[in-house]
């Protein structure tokens, strides 16, 4: 399930602010037509919770069943507590749910379903709400124009749970890390390491060290995803012993659509497989996989049984892929 705040943005908004991009030179560059924004008081964990409602909702009785709860989000509530256990709570999950928080962007996704998969198959639990919501709106600067035109909030909620068959129907999955990339979106100041003890001061322009504000470089992130996703897709190919004709599906993170046509094109991936949905939510980070999932559940694309290559990649830089069979 997937769930927004009410707020949205929308190219022409942005152009009014800023006449010399138009609304169509906005979504020729991105793809993007308008994204959703949280409002002042509405954070990732109210989004992942009006998500968890819509599933839960879908299926009575769930809650009591319940025994692991996974929030990925870069923008808890808090340093402290974890907002796992906020969620736990308001979603009226018990006491015995273990729930715990983990902090990436957007690879959260892929990597959040092999941490759900890897304690299913463990023993460790049965039954899994894994829980996505990001709020990049609350970092950006009322002028920072070049990630206003990309990030959207939005929360997500997916039900993982253990079941009897001969192939997994998760995985395999593939992993990478770059974190000389750090610097290239970062928000300066925003947890306990002060802005004038990092190294970054001296070599990023004055807009990058802003505190509590999201700076992003990207042309350097263009030239990371051009540099190991293509490769990340024919290790995730060679290590399934698929091809693209063993997928009915392929799902990449929706950075944007300029970058993704790119992609798509260097990991040769034939155009009817390959998914571009998100004109109307901007880039979501964690949530853009799911929300696409979501999409096509209800336009009827998505069947029982089809097989999807999914691509997370980003901020970081951490990127993963895996095999689903839905």
């Amino acid at each position: 399930m997937s769930f927004f705040p009410e707020g949205r943005l929308t190219n022409e908004d942005i152009s009014a602010q800023f006449p010399d991009w138009t609304a169509d030179k906005i979504y020729e560059k991105t793809g993007f037509r308008s994204r959703n924004i949280a409002a002042s008081d509405e954070t990732a964990s109210d989004l992942a919770y009006g998500a968890a409602v819509k599933l839960l909702a879908a299926h009575p009785g769930l809650a009591d069943q319940i025994d692991l709860l996974v929030f990925c989000t870069q923008s808890p509530d808090y340093v402290l507590p974890t907002s796992a256990c906020v969620l736990q709570d308001r979603l009226g999950l018990a006491t015995t749910c273990a729930a715990f928080d983990f902090n990436l962007g957007c690879s959260g996704y892929v990597y959040g379903l092999s941490i759900v998969k890897s304690m299913i198959e463990s023993g460790q639990a049965t039954k899994a709400l894994f829980l996505t919501g990001e709020t990049y709106s609350k970092w950006m600067g009322p002028t920072a124009r070049s990630v206003m035109t990309i990030f959207g909030d939005a929360g997500t909620a997916t039900l993982v749970e253990a079941c009897q068959a001969e192939a997994q129907k998760i995985g395999p999955f593939v992993y990478g890390t770059d974190g000389r990339g750090k610097n290239d979106l970062i928000v300066h100041g925003s947890a306990t390491r002060p802005l004038d003890s990092d190294a970054q001061s001296d070599s990023l322009p004055p807009e990058g060290n802003l505190p509590d504000r999201l700076y992003m470089d990207g042309p350097e992130i263009f030239s990371f995803t051009i540099r190991s996703v293509p490769k990340a897709v024919q290790a995730l190919l060679t290590k399934s012993e698929m091809t693209y004709d063993d997928l009915d599906w392929v799902i990449f993170h929706q950075a944007n659509k300029f970058m993704l046509d790119h992609l798509r094109r260097q990991c040769h991936i034939p155009e009817e497989k390959f998914v571009f949905a998100m004109e109307n939510y901007g880039n979501t980070v964690s949530n853009t996989i799911p929300v696409v999932l979501v999409d096509m559940l209800a336009a009827g694309t998505l069947q029982r049984g089809q097989k999807l290559m999914l691509v997370g990649f980003g901020v970081g830089y951490s990127w993963s892929a895996c095999i689903l069979e839905w």
